[in-house]
């Protein structure tokens, strides 16, 4: 079993910053991707950041420029840190872990964190 806990939402004026973090625990061997999602109201999640275990990332072209992943492999942590925040990007944030427990494949979601842009 793998546990996460994200942290980091909150309310900001547009131009502000916020760093999100989702800490995994657990039964963990290796961790291969960690991602960010959002879920805005009436709409589909999508996939904001991404962070492979090497180090390489991929970004939705809405925030490139604007937001970075990064990740603390001794701590199974990753980050998110937001600037110039825009009204747009007003929505529920995700972390997303996929990796190697004992025996098995593991994906997981942590509970989600409100991001609010606006004045």
């Amino acid at each position: 079993q793998v546990q996460l806990v994200e942290s980091g939402g909150g309310l900001v004026q547009p131009g502000g910053s916020l760093r999100l973090s989702c800490a995994a625990s657990g039964s963990i061997f290796s961790i291969y991707a960690m991602n960010w999602y959002r879920q805005a109201p009436g709409k589909q999640r999508e996939l904001v950041a991404a962070i492979t275990n090497g180090g390489s990332t991929n970004y939705a072209d809405s925030v490139k420029g604007r937001f970075t992943i990064s990740r603390d492999n001794a701590k199974n942590t990753v980050y998110l840190q937001m600037n110039s925040l825009k009204p747009e990007d007003t929505a529920v944030y995700y972390c997303n872990i996929r990796g190697w427990g004992p025996g098995h494949e593991f994906d997981y979601w942590g509970q989600g964190t409100q991001v609010t842009a606006s004045s």
